[in-house]
Order: structure tokens, then sequence, then C-alpha cells
């Protein structure tokens, strides 16, 4: 069995979330002085609409920023800009010209931007009732925010300054910028992030409290580095959330991997497998195969929602239920395989419109590249897989994963950077003295969740958890299928968000 890489092909998410997705492993998945810089009204600007199936009016305007190659140091380079890529809707906001409306701010994800605003209905369906204008940064180098173009990925000399405080420090300048050109300067900021945009929006607010009045942190593993959150959370979760809805299916995809392996160890096994996969071109590993069924099982584990969505792909509603009722729908001692491949096209082909699939060398379409490198460098969250999975059993180590990423990117990890610098050991004890006005959500179906913070710190530091949740599902838009917990967890997180803003407001007044 090949050594597996934690680092490439990754995926959000999510993405974190945002999510990260691994070749051979899922794992994954913030007043300063301004520099000069181009006025508002003299950026490139377009109209963007909506894929969306829940609006189809135009959601943003996108704009671009000349950010700051480097925040951190003033050597000539540093001093280089790009055009960092935001989303606008002022639909709502106040009509100015001096405006005190509420700035809703989305922490941008490892893709591009639109992904995410497309999929965070949450902030519009709340933008009416608060006035708000609302934003949404991209990332840098994701998207079409690359700081040195097409080059951008090229080696460890232009990845460098892909870094999660570097991003922290985008937002920071960009808001201040929007602030100070939009007349805007008495409006309260509060940010918004899923995944590993949900850990950007909780960090943004603990380096950046002046900056940000609260922080929305969705489905944010923060918790997933060092020793804080056991290795085998993420997986354990996935396994449980298919335990629950059958045991049957369960056992099935436990067994199934010895056979998928065993069957694609000839060339004439790796071609039948092929074409029992309806692979797009045939496939030259069967490790390739494996990682196809994998990944369906860990994102439709994470967006285990209770309405059908099109957020990864389209699903129906509870699709682990549907996945182990295909499983469970064959006959006493049916081939595995072909029951693993039934279960992963509810993920890969709902809809049925796909003929075949590309297993091997799939396209990005959202932009995840630059994940493998923030995964090498201070993301690093351990995993490992137990016996008692429904995955094969895996162990991490740190010496593995430097010779991985040393021989990807020529570079180190550093495994205890985020606990130096955000903080995460005694959390409770360390966040209950200096921070405030943050909510923590978190559904248990969402493997991420194990890593998030699920009791509330304070009377300010609140965590909101759900039992039937999934990955940030309280940002989606909200629709007629919505159960009654998830609107009564909207509400709350409403009503936190509305003390924050009258806190504000109030707090203006006495000064003035």
């Amino acid at each position: 069995m090949p050594k597996m890489d934690l680092h490439s092909s990754p995926l959000l998410v999510l993405i974190l979330v945002t999510l990260t997705s691994a070749s051979n492993l899922i794992t994954i998945c913030n007043s300063l002085p301004i520099p000069l810089m181009a006025p508002l009204q003299s950026l490139k600007q377009k109209d963007a609409t909506s894929n969306s199936k829940q609006s189809n009016k135009s959601l943003f305007t996108t704009h671009y920023f000349p950010q700051e190659l480097d925040h951190f140091t003033f050597q000539p380079k540093s001093f280089n800009l790009f055009y960092q890529k935001y989303l606008m809707n002022s639909t709502h906001w106040d009509k100015g010209p001096v405006h005190h409306g509420p700035i809703f701010v989305y922490t941008g994800n490892e893709g591009n931007i639109e992904w995410f605003a497309e999929n965070t209905g949450f902030m519009y369906d709340i933008a009416p009732k608060f006035g708000a204008l609302l934003i949404f940064i991209e990332h840098r180098f994701y998207g079409e925010s690359l700081p040195f173009g097409n080059d951008s990925y090229k080696n460890a000399e232009t990845l460098g300054y892909l870094t999660s405080t570097q991003a922290l420090a985008d937002y920071a300048i960009l808001i201040r910028s929007l602030k100070q050109n939009l007349s805007a300067e008495a409006s309260p900021v509060v940010v918004f992030g899923g995944s590993y945009g949900g850990m950007l929006a909780a960090w943004f607010r603990l380096k950046y409290p002046h900056m940000a009045i609260g922080a929305l942190s969705s489905s944010a593993p923060i918790l997933q580095f060092d020793n804080i959150t056991p290795w085998s959370s993420f997986y354990d979760a996935v396994s449980q959330d298919f335990k629950d809805a059958s045991m049957n299916c369960f056992e099935v995809i436990k067994g199934s991997w010895d056979e998928i392996i065993t069957k694609g160890s000839t060339t004439e096994g790796l071609m039948e497998l092929s074409k029992k996969f309806k692979a797009c071109q045939p496939v030259q590993s069967v490790w390739s195969l494996r990682d196809w069924i994998w990944s369906s099982y860990t994102y439709t584990a994470m967006v285990d929602y209770p309405m059908p969505a099109n957020f990864l792909k389209p699903l129906p509603a509870f699709p682990i239920q549907e996945m182990c009722r295909r499983i469970d729908g064959f006959p006493v001692g049916s081939d595995k395989i072909d029951m693993v491949i039934a279960a992963a096209n509810v993920y890969y082909n709902y809809t049925g419109d796909q003929k075949c699939f590309q297993i091997e060398n799939a396209s990005d379409p959202h932009g995840l590249d630059g994940w493998g490198w923030q995964a090498c460098t201070e993301m690093v969250m351990p995993m490992t897989i137990t016996n008692e999975s429904m995955f094969p059993p895996y162990n991490f180590t740190y010496e593995a994963d430097i010779i991985s990423c040393n021989s990807t990117y020529g570079v180190k990890p550093r495994p205890h950077w985020i606990t130096t610098e955000y903080g995460g050991l005694r959390i409770e004890q360390v966040l209950k003295r200096y921070a405030s006005n943050i909510i923590f959500s978190n559904g248990m179906l969402d493997p991420w969740s194990r890593g998030g913070v699920l009791k509330s710190i304070s009377s300010s530091i609140i965590a909101l958890v759900t039992e039937k949740g999934a990955h940030h599902l309280d940002l989606r838009f909200a629709t007629k299928e919505d159960p009654d917990w998830l609107i009564q967890q909207r509400n709350q997180e409403i009503a936190i968000i509305q003390g924050w803003i009258d806190q504000y407001y109030q707090d203006l007044k006495d000064i003035s």
C-alpha cells in the first residue's frame, strides 16, 4: 500500500471549510494607517449574477482592490500590488451619503469567492432586517486574487505569501479602505465565515477587535490542531454518521476496500473496474478508484443536509440515508464493489446526467489548489483512522508529514504555529479573559464539528450546537424545507448579532 499523501487535491470547504481532500486520504476541511490606493469608483466593476436556485436576481457586483503583497515586512517587493476580488450587495444599506448601517463581511475561504457568496444565503436573508451592506472578500491566492498571476503557485518563493495572517491583514485593510471611501466610518462591521472561512472570522475578531464588533464562525475546526482534538475524530464522525443510518451499510463499506484493491491489483482487474466505475478514460491506478469512493463518503457526511442542496454536488435531502438505502437494496451476497459504486453515485450523479466520470486528473472548478501549500505550512491538522472506522486504518506522524511536504514544496511544516498565533490550548480559560462577541455554530453530523468549539465560553462567546446540523448549514439560504430547529438556530444568531449592533450604537451615542 503506498504512503498516503495528505496534501494533494484539496477541497474547501470548504473547506473548512473549508475543506480539503487528499489523493489517498481526505483531510482536510481579522486605526492602522492605510497605503495609497485607487479610489473605489475607479476600480474595475462588472455585474455578477447568482446561479443559486434560491434567487434568480443579481446577488452582487464584482470589484477589485489594489492590495499589497506583504503586510509584515518593508522590503521593496513587499509593496508590490495585486488586485484582490471582492463582491458587494448594497441593496438594503442606508442611502447615505454618510452611512451608519452595519457592514456584514464574509471572510473568504480556499476557493473562488462567488462559490461562497452563492452558498451563504443567510447574509442575504438577514440584510433587509439590519439594513446591511454585504461584502464577500476573496482569499489571496484563490479565484482571481492571484498575486503573481499564473505564476502564483510556481514555487515556495511565490507561495510563501499565502498565509492566514496575510489574509486577515488583507481583510482588515480592505475593510478600512471601504469604510473611508464609502463614508461609513460609523458603520459597525460583523464578520461571517464557514469552515476555513469560519476559522478566519473567529481569528479576525481576536486579532482585529477594533475592526469588527463580532463574528459568526460556522463549522470552524479551530481546535483541530496539536493534541487538542483526538486525531481520529474526523473519521470517527464520518463512520458514526453511516453507522447511524444503517449498520449493514457501514459493514459493506468497511469490507469493500480490500475487495477494490485486490480486484485492481492486476491489469485485467483494473480495466474491469474502470468499466464498472464508468471512468471516462481507463484508470491507471486502483488507488484513484478507492479515493473516488472515499471522497464521496466524507463530502456527503459534511453536507448531510435535511433538504436538497447543491453546494458540492446536487444532492437529495439526507444523502447518507440515500446512500445506505441503495446499499441495503442489494440482495444478500451481492458484490460489495457494485454496492459501493451505487452509493457513490448518489454523490457524483444523483441527477443522472453524468455518462462517465473523470476519476483521474479531474478539473478544479472552484480554484482550490492553494490549500495543499497551506496544509504543508501552517494548517497542519493531524488525522488518524482507527480499526473501528469504516475506512482503512491510518497513522499520522509529523515525521512523515515533513518528508511529504519537503518533497512536494520544499518546505517544512510548522505544526504548532496556529495555536501559537491564535490560541486554542486551554481555549476556555484564555478566551473567557480577553475575547468577546463570537458565535461558534456547529452541527454534529458534520465531521469537522469535533474540532470546533462546542461549549459556550462566556456570555458573549456562545456555542450553538445542533444534533442534526451539517457543514455550515446555518449560513445557507432559508428554504421551505428548513426544520424548526434550524429556524430556531438562525433566530438565535440574529438576536445575538442584533445585541452586538445595538450595544455598538449605544456606545457610539454615549461617546458622542
